[in-house]
């Protein structure tokens, strides 16, 4: 029997894995390896921690947590029930655990642009986050790739970083009057043409090649691709979702299913990393605040 079960080894995880432990709770924390910034080569904007490589910080992360009683398990969990008070949760070699809580930090995976040489620059000069890494980019010639609206809002942000902002919708015609309007009194240009190929070399890229063979230099691309859940185990819980598809959760990262709790990613729009450490470390406070209350008499 576990006091507590977390789900997801990234910042989220790991910072409710420390402060639960220093509670002395009986915490086993579940790790994939697999994370939203496995392309990422820095973290940016955690403070102590600016441009400190993913796998360093979760290194350095994981050896926080030595000193204290928590189970490490490199297991993926593939369900989770509830019975009663207690959850009931099996891992990939159906081996069982049960709980009195748990903490899902499954986060999301990004829909990453589908461009013939894009892989080469994932993580380098192809970004779904301004606030990651825009500065890297700044004074750069940058492309936002989007074929919805939501791109349009992506190419005003990236004007913070670059005056030079150049907005592609890939083949697609889904912006409006007004849209067109705005991007224009902000100097945003726009290409509407389907992209061939990404081009650029040592994970660099230069430019984006057109269909028609026009040929446009960019130094950086920032897309607004959309994400999804990396774990349906929210929606085997029954838990209620937003309209944009992350879990529904309450001031401390409670869901509406009594004693489950998710932090990070899967449960917000502000996915930065040190929001779901500091998320994180909210779900453990009220997961531990819950459990005093449960055992007193």
């Amino acid at each position: 029997m576990y006091d507590v079960l977390i789900v997801g080894g990234g910042p989220a995880g790991l910072s409710a894995a420390m402060l639960l432990g220093r509670c002395m709770r009986k915490v086993a924390l579940f790790d994939t390896g697999q994370y939203r910034n496995s392309y990422s080569h820095a973290m940016n904007g955690f403070i102590s921690r600016d441009g400190t490589p993913p796998q360093e910080f979760l290194e350095l992360s994981r050896q926080d947590l030595e000193k204290y009683e928590v189970e490490f398990k490199q297991k993926r969990i593939v369900q989770i029930t509830k019975e009663g008070e207690l959850f009931k949760a099996c891992d990939q070699d159906n081996q069982v655990y049960i709980s009195r809580k748990v903490l899902l930090a499954t986060g999301l995976c990004d829909r990453w642009p589908k461009l013939e040489g894009a892989e080469a620059f994932y993580g380098s000069s192809i970004h779904h986050c301004p606030y990651c890494d825009g500065y890297e980019s700044k004074n750069k010639p940058l492309a936002a790739y989007g074929k919805n609206r939501d791109a349009v809002g992506l190419s005003l942000s990236l004007k913070t970083w670059s005056s030079d902002v150049m907005l592609f919708t890939d083949g697609t015609k889904k912006l409006s009057r007004a849209d067109r309007e705005l991007l224009a009194r902000n100097k945003v240009k726009v290409n509407l043409l389907p992209i061939e190929r990404l081009e650029g070399e040592g994970g660099h890229l230069q430019r984006i090649v057109l269909k028609n063979g026009e040929v446009e230099d960019r130094e950086a691309l920032f897309f607004a691709t959309g994400s999804d859940q990396h774990s349906d185990l929210a929606a085997q819980l029954q838990c209620d979702f937003t309209s944009k598809g992350v879990v529904k959760t309450y001031k401390h990262q409670q869901t509406n299913v009594p004693g489950l709790y998710v932090a990070g990613d899967a449960a917000r729009d502000m996915q930065l990393v040190i929001v779901a450490a500091a998320e994180g470390t909210k779900a453990g406070v009220a997961i531990n605040m819950e459990l005093q209350k449960e055992f007193r008499l």
